[in-house]
């Protein structure tokens, strides 16, 4: 089976996120993909089948298959478009969270999203624990997600990550702020599917995208993950959808032998 790397949301290699993605002509085994994704060790691992009207996408972490994966789907769309349909600018996608397309703009991959504004929960001592710090508000959807004072305070942010993985609410932890050179910053953490730090992720954004629109007061942000690699998003809300941007890179082409 061929098999590729590809940095998303970066300019260069060793930047953003990288992510194993698989272009099958039929399906294998979820057994099969899930020892792909957990040998490959990458937070995502996308398996791609071609329809008729597109492309069938699911996306494995080292811990199990997900609903949603940004990086993933941008790293799919790069594949798709530089090795399988060159002459090809919207990708369209059939996953678990519906339908969602990619359009290829230059070096730039715009990715159709839904919307999900996250909902108020209330901060326990169980979540300052695990953070190390006490968020100004949390909030919930598939993840949770911690507001914080500053950029300086999301850079400074040293979860334990085994307290966050004892967690009861939510399948990650996000956390975010103002910037003063972006619009936002955040960054990101998967503990309970063996993810401790996620270098960036597109999913996280469908929360980040109307919460800060509706904060900022506006409906175009450019984002930055502050983790180590670190990565660009440039965000748009479009009514119940939110669309985000970015470039790629190929870090290497394989052949797995399975």
């Amino acid at each position: 089976m061929k098999y590729y790397v590809v940095d998303a949301f970066a300019e260069k290699v060793f930047e953003g996120n990288p992510a194993g993605v698989c272009i099958m002509e039929k399906w294998i085994s979820d057994e099969r993909m899930q020892n792909i994704a957990s040998e490959n060790n990458l937070s995502e691992t996308s398996f791609a089948v071609k329809e008729e009207k597109g492309y069938k996408l699911r996306w494995f972490t080292p811990g199990g298959e997900i609903d949603l994966c940004g990086h993933a789907t941008l790293a799919t769309a790069y594949v798709i478009t530089n090795f399988y349909e060159q002459d090809v600018t919207k990708v369209t996608f059939h996953t678990m969270s519906g339908e969602l397309t990619v359009l290829r703009k230059g070096e730039h991959y715009e990715m159709d999203f839904p919307s999900r504004m996250p909902k108020p929960v209330e901060l326990t001592e169980e979540m300052i624990e695990a953070l190390g710090m006490r968020p100004l508000y949390a909030f919930l959807d598939r993840d949770l997600m911690f507001v914080l004072e500053s950029e300086e305070d999301i850079q400074r942010a040293t979860p334990d990550f085994a307290k966050l993985k004892e967690l009861k609410e939510g399948v990650g932890v996000l956390l975010t702020a103002q910037s003063q050179r972006y619009d936002f910053v955040s960054r990101t953490f998967f503990p309970k599917l063996k993810v401790d730090e996620d270098p960036v992720c597109g999913s996280a954004h469908c929360n980040f995208i109307p919460y800060w629109a509706k904060r900022l007061h506006k409906t175009e942000m450019k984002a930055r993950q502050l983790s180590k690699r670190g990565g660009t998003l440039y965000c748009k809300l479009e009514g119940d959808r939110v669309c985000i941007s970015g470039s790629a890179v190929l870090y290497s082409e394989a052949t797995l032998h399975i």
